[in-house]
C-alpha cells in the first residue's frame, strides 16, 4: 500500500503564472499586414467591350496588364475605344503588301509616340511597355488575327495579351 496517497489526492501543485511577451508576435502580425496591403492589387484594367464582339473562353486566369487595348469584331477595329476601322473603310485598309492594316498601324504609332512623350516630360510616368491587350471576337479568322499581330509588332507593340472570357463570367 502506498503511503499518503489518499491524503494528497485532492491537493494539486499550484502552477506558476507565466508572463508571455507578445511584442514579437505583434511585430510579426504588423509586418504580415503591411506586406499583404502592399501586395494587394485591387485595380485591374476595365474594358468597355462593344456588343459586336463575342469573346472566346479561357482555361487559365491571370490579370491583364496596362497597355493599349485593341478590340476587333468581324467588321470593326477599335483602339482604346476609338474606332479606326469600320464597314466604310474596309476596302482601303491594307498596305501594298497586304500585311499591314494601315489605320490600325497609324493609331498605334501615335499611341506609342504619346506614351513616350509623356514618359519624357513626366518623371514618374510609366515607360512604354510595348504591351497590347487584344480583345478579339471568336469568329474572326486566324489570317486576320495574324495581320493584326503583325501590324501591332510593326508599330512597336511586341507583347500580346489576349483578353478572353473566363468560366465564372459565362
Amino acid at each position: 500500500m502506498r503511503k499518503g496517497s489518499i491524503r494528497f489526492r485532492g491537493v494539486r501543485k499550484k502552477r506558476e503564472v507565466i508572463d508571455i511577451d507578445i511584442t514579437s508576435l505583434l511585430d510579426i502580425l504588423v509586418i504580415l499586414l503591411v506586406f499583404l496591403l502592399r501586395s494587394y492589387d485591387s485595380a485591374g484594367v476595365i474594358l468597355n467591350i462593344p456588343k459586336d464582339i463575342v469573346i472566346p473562353t479561357s482555361q487559365s486566369s491571370s490579370l491583364n496588364n496596362n497597355g493599349v487595348v485593341v478590340q476587333v469584331s468581324p467588321k470593326n477595329i477599335w483602339v482604346d475605344d476609338k474606332e479606326v476601322v469600320n464597314n466604310e473603310t474596309t476596302s482601303k485598309i491594307y498596305s501594298a503588301d497586304r500585311r499591314l492594316i494601315l489605320p490600325l498601324y497609324n493609331e498605334l504609332v501615335s499611341k506609342k509616340n504619346e506614351v513616350q512623350r509623356i514618359a519624357k516630360t513626366t518623371p514618374n510616368a510609366d515607360k512604354f511597355s510595348g504591351v497590347v491587350n487584344l480583345v478579339i471576337d471568336k469568329t474572326v479568322k486566324y489570317s486576320y488575327i495574324k495581320k493584326l499581330m503583325h501590324t501591332c509588332a510593326e508599330a512597336g507593340f511586341q507583347k500580346y495579351k489576349f483578353v478572353v472570357m473566363g468560366q465564372e463570367q459565362m
